[in-house]
This record gives C-alpha cells, sequence and structure tokens, in this order.
C-alpha cells in the first residue's frame, strides 16, 4: 500500500507543476512582443519627424534662395535710380534753355552755365570729385595714355595735356583722366656734312 500511495504523489506533483510552466512562457513572450512592436512605432514615428523637419527646411531654403535672387535682380535694375532722379531736373533745365525763344549767345551760355553749376553741386554732394592730371606725374591707376609727346620742357612722363577729366567717387577712381604724357627727345645724329664741318675745324 505504501508504494501505490507514493507513486501517486509524485503523479500529482507532475500534473500540478506541467500547467504552471506551460502558462509562464506565453505570457513572457507577449509582453516582450509588445516592447518590440513599441519601440518600433517611436523609431517611425522620430524618422517621420525627422523627415518633416527636412522638407520644411528644404522649402525654407527655397523661398530665401529665390528671394535673394528677386532682390539681387532688383537692385542690378534699379541701381541707379536715386542718381537718375536727381540728374533729371538738370537735364530739364539743359533743355528749357535750348528751346527758349529769342535765345542769344550769351542767354545760351549763361543757361548751360546754371546746368554746370547743378551738376557739380550734385557731384559734391555725391562726393564724386575730378582727379588733376596736368603737370602731375602719370599713374597709371588714375591715368590713361592716349598718346607720348616729344617736349624738352617737362620731365619724362609728366601729364601735359588732358582730352578727358577723370573723376573719383568716395577716394574710388569712376573714370581715368585720358592724357598725354612726355618723352625724351630723340637724339639726333650729326649728317656727313656737319661731320666733316666739324673735323676740319677742329686745331691739328
Amino acid at each position: 500500500m505504501s508504494n501505490k500511495k507514493k507513486i501517486h504523489i509524485e503523479t500529482e506533483e507532475e500534473e500540478t507543476d506541467t500547467p504552471e510552466s506551460a502558462e509562464e512562457t506565453p505570457v513572457a513572450e507577449i509582453v516582450e512582443d509588445e516592447e518590440g512592436l513599441s519601440e518600433l512605432e517611436q523609431a517611425q514615428q522620430e524618422a517621420k519627424e525627422v523627415r518633416d523637419e527636412m522638407l520644411r527646411m528644404r522649402a525654407e531654403t527655397d523661398n530665401l534662395r529665390k528671394r535673394l535672387q528677386r532682390e539681387k535682380h532688383d537692385s542690378v535694375q534699379f541701381a541707379n535710380e536715386r542718381l537718375i532722379k536727381q540728374l533729371i531736373p538738370i537735364f530739364e533745365n539743359l533743355d528749357r534753355a535750348l528751346k527758349a525763344p529769342d535765345t542769344n549767345v550769351e542767354s545760351l551760355k549763361e543757361g548751360v552755365q546754371l546746368t554746370a553749376d547743378q551738376a557739380h553741386a550734385l557731384f559734391k554732394k555725391e562726393n564724386v570729385e575730378p582727379i588733376n592730371a596736368v603737370g602731375e606725374p602719370f599713374d597709371p591707376s588714375i591715368h590713361e595714355v592716349l598718346s607720348q609727346i616729344e617736349s624738352p620742357d617737362h620731365e619724362e612722363n609728366t601729364v601735359i595735356e588732358e582730352y578727358s577729366k577723370g573723376y573719383r567717387m568716395n577716394s574710388r577712381v569712376l573714370l581715368p583722366s585720358r592724357v598725354v604724357i612726355a618723352k625724351k627727345p630723340a637724339k639726333t645724329e650729326p649728317d656727313d656734312q656737319d661731320a666733316d664741318n666739324a673735323s676740319a675745324e677742329a686745331p691739328a
């Protein structure tokens, strides 16, 4: 009787242990799968946010580039607008002087002088000043040589004539002076007759 009881107890323990271990394993696997899905969804969400941010930055960059191109085009097209507005009254006065009835030389000269004074006033306002040329040593940064003339009265490379005046604006050359500069006269060689006369006159 004791042997049968012992066998029955062992069987009962086996039957009791088996279901418990079988129930625990699937629960652990489900939890692990749920955690894995959660991490994947989070990674996908982060990737989507990064992609959206990149698309937004690209759109903003394109808009900025287009705006800068438009502003550059406008600045080039209307760069001289302010200056042209100041020049218009000067040319209107010149036009009125030319169209005035009974114009004689003196009145025409007076009108032209008035226009010239307006132009000089505008130059002064815009910090535009003429470049001194005649009598100055040649300077390639402010002078443009048109020709050279032999001159015994000037040092070589001295500006002796000005074809057109040059101008600076805020110390920067707007237009170089177009000038003529001096060069040394060429040495003349005595001809044969002069050489013979000089040798004949020389003391023996």
